[in-house]
């Protein structure tokens, strides 16, 4: 199965199924003399695990990480880090019934035409589960990002029609609210929206926002390896993720350019912008503004309601799906477009030392002997 590796220096590879023994990621490109332990990688999966809050799937989950190689002594080896989380409460009969036919709204049917064949157990490797090991990974650039001085930040920017007051941002709110917002108001707000939606056995969508700040400059590479290309791709790998946006997104396309434009002034020998329009990214590049990031995510497909489909064999049927299920898949997937904006920045800074040749001299030459 190809599509399970991200990355080029700091590479990782994802594995496991919702329902199989167990989950996790291997790393590769993590530099030696970090210091880590499991308690650094389970701040991150405590954040996305199940069985937290009342508006998320009942699934009761540890997530407990176990460090399986890679590190010695409480720091880093250089060697590949291998990283596993066992599955400790599957029920995989809540599946039975519809091992036969496809869920709409899911994988079922995409996958079993590419592979024919599927592991109908909570959707396999398409699972919101196997998102366990992109967290794991993205703890560990997100500990060697912050020692860069670059800090990453995403939380619930709306839940169907309730939105964030951004003016009212509360950092500690997003790791204290149920929904991930920023503004505990708005949190209150989507709650109750929340369990209105639960009464009528339906689910909704919304929208999460992730901000990158102290990258310098120049971060990215033009053509087809532009930084906010692969923040999009690595974003929309998120399963439910349907739409991106960078900076002001989609608002652009209204503007004159007079309006759009970010204009640049010196502040104490150094560039920078009056706006910030762009999200921190021109050509491909980040220009040293914060990175701001959109993601756009869809209702969770599972509802509690007869649903029209059609079996295996080609014959129209209803399906009433059963389960564990969060009636909103926002909040647990905050931390998950956090990390993998985390990966994307840090792979794209550590391919940057190949930029210019002072880099390497400032390191490699004879001066630095």
């Amino acid at each position: 199965m190809a599509g399970s590796i991200y990355g080029t220096v700091f590479r990782i590879t994802t594995w496991g199924e919702s329902h199989g023994k167990a989950l996790g990621v291997v790393i590769d490109g993590c530099p030696a003399g970090l210091e880590l332990e499991e308690g650094d990688i389970q701040l991150y999966l405590d954040r996305r695990k199940p069985g937290v809050t009342r508006i998320a799937t009942p699934r009761k989950e540890a997530d407990a990480v176990e460090i399986m190689s890679g590190v010695f002594e409480g720091r880093t080896t250089g060697t590949p880090i291998s990283l596993m989380v066992r599955n400790t409460s599957q029920i995989s009969g809540d599946y039975s019934e519809i091992a036969s036919c496809y869920r709409p709204g899911h994988a079922d049917y995409t996958f079993d035409r590419k592979y024919g064949f599927r592991d109908y157990r909570g959707g396999g490797r398409s699972s919101g589960r196997e998102t366990v090991g992109r967290v794991a990974a993205g703890a560990i650039a997100c500990k060697i990002l912050k020692k860069l001085g670059v800090t990453v930040c995403a939380y619930t920017r709306s839940i169907g029609p309730v939105e964030a007051d951004l003016s009212e941002f509360d950092r500690q709110a997003i790791l204290e609210t149920p929904t991930a917002m920023p503004d505990r108001k708005a949190d209150a707000a989507a709650v109750a929206y929340l369990e209105s939606v639960r009464r009528d056995t339906d689910s909704v969508g919304g929208c999460m926002e992730c901000l990158v700040e102290g990258i310098p400059s120049g971060i990215g590479d033009p053509v087809f390896e532009k930084l906010d290309a692969n923040l999009a791709k690595a974003i929309m790998s998120i399963g439910a993720v349907k739409a991106v946006e960078i900076g002001d997104g989609h608002e652009v396309s209204e503007r004159r350019g007079s309006e759009n434009n970010d204009g640049f002034r010196m502040e104490e020998e150094k560039t920078v912008k009056a706006s910030n329009h762009a999200g921190g990214i021109l050509g491909g590049i980040s220009d040293g503004d914060s990175i701001v990031v959109r993601a756009y995510v869809k209702p969770t497909p599972s509802i509690f309601r007869t649903q029209q489909t059609v079996s295996g064999s080609g014959e129209n049927v209803e399906i009433n799906i059963k389960g564990r299920h969060d009636p909103v898949i926002v909040p647990r997937a905050v931390v998950v477009m956090e990390c993998m904006t985390a990966l994307t920045v840090l792979d794209s800074m550590m391919l940057n030392l190949s930029a210019r040749m002072t880099y390497l001299t400032s390191f490699y030459g004879s001066e630095s002997k």
